[in-house]
């Protein structure tokens, strides 16, 4: 039995990397599944939960890959995640994995995966898909794209993260089906305000509206979720237009290469564009509904329904 395998079985010690909306509750969750985990986050103060849940916290990435068997991690955008992995080759050990649960594109995931394998360090994709919500309880939904063998060491780990776990095909497999899904919540997302909106000018009550398409064939994953916060008027999902795009962008991307007209998506794309210039890139990506409120004069507010899911 090699090193790696013996501390593994003893107990494998995992480095987490980012640590915003989405990746402070994995970490967290791994935490809770009893992990010993290091954590490092530009924003020192995003660490300070899971220093006081018992993990340890890092100076930067090269700090955190010195420590731990293996690197997860969480981030905003390609280049960020390839800034980051130079930093951890400088002392990745021999056997490390990295398990990466950012969004990327394809193409990224292969070249990433390509500078790694280079160094001697293999990777996982990982993206999760579902919500903030579902992540803070460990009930997210993980895409996984990368050799079996890694799965199976990774697997525990990733099911404490989530409650179902999707093994996609080879690397940059899972990357095509997360850009997908969230493709999907982003039309479904403008359609729903649409919905709510028609409801609204036509009289109807809102909160009763909103659970007679909860309970019929026209409900979405997004209409149950995120419909809620448009009626409470925080619109706050903690994913940003900016996110939004960058998503939208890779859909599109993948809808040329592969020959696919994607005529709803591009309208939504579009759609997503006035919302950032109306609104900013930081703008949470639901109020792109407020794009209508404020073009008819007429909100989408009802009583009894969240500021945040839970």
């Amino acid at each position: 039995m090699s090193v790696v395998q013996k501390r593994e079985e003893q107990g494998m010690k995992i480095g987490y990397i980012g640590l915003g909306n989405l990746g402070g509750h994995i970490a967290a969750s791994l935490i809770r599944a009893g992990y010993e985990v290091v954590v490092y986050d530009r924003d020192p103060a995003l660490g300070d939960r899971h220093r006081a849940m018992g993990a340890g916290v890092a100076d930067s990435p090269a700090d955190l890959a010195a420590q731990v068997d293996h690197v997860f991690t969480c981030l905003p955008s390609p280049a960020v995640s390839e800034a980051v992995l130079t930093q951890v080759l400088t002392t990745a050990r021999p056997g490390m994995t990295w398990v990466e649960n950012s969004t990327l594109g394809r193409d990224d995931v292969v070249l990433l995966a390509g500078l790694a394998q280079a160094a001697g360090l293999r990777m996982l994709e990982a993206p999760v898909t579902g919500g903030v919500h579902l992540a803070a309880r460990g009930e997210i939904t993980v895409l996984v794209g990368g050799d079996v063998d890694l799965l199976d060491l990774h697997r525990a780990a990733l099911m404490a993260i989530g409650n179902r776990l999707f093994h996609m095909g080879p690397l940059g497999s899972a990357a095509v089906i997360k850009v997908i899904t969230n493709m999907l919540a982003f039309i479904h997302l403008v359609a729903d305000g649409e919905a709510l909106m028609l409801a609204r000018r036509g009289g109807l009550d809102l909160k009763t509206a909103w659970e007679a398409i909860a309970a019929s064939s026209g409900s979405s994953f997004v209409h149950e979720t995120e419909g809620q916060l448009i009626l409470n008027g925080s619109y706050d999902i903690a994913f940003t237009m900016d996110l939004a795009l960058k998503d939208l962008g890779f859909a599109m991307g993948f809808g040329q290469e592969f020959g696919v007209p994607l005529d709803l998506a591009g309208q939504t794309m579009q759609t997503f564009v006035k919302g950032r210039a109306a609104y900013g890139g930081a703008a949470q990506s639901t109020q792109i509904v407020k794009l209508l409120e404020d073009a008819l004069g007429t909100d989408l507010r009802a009583e009894g329904f969240p500021a945040r899911l839970e």
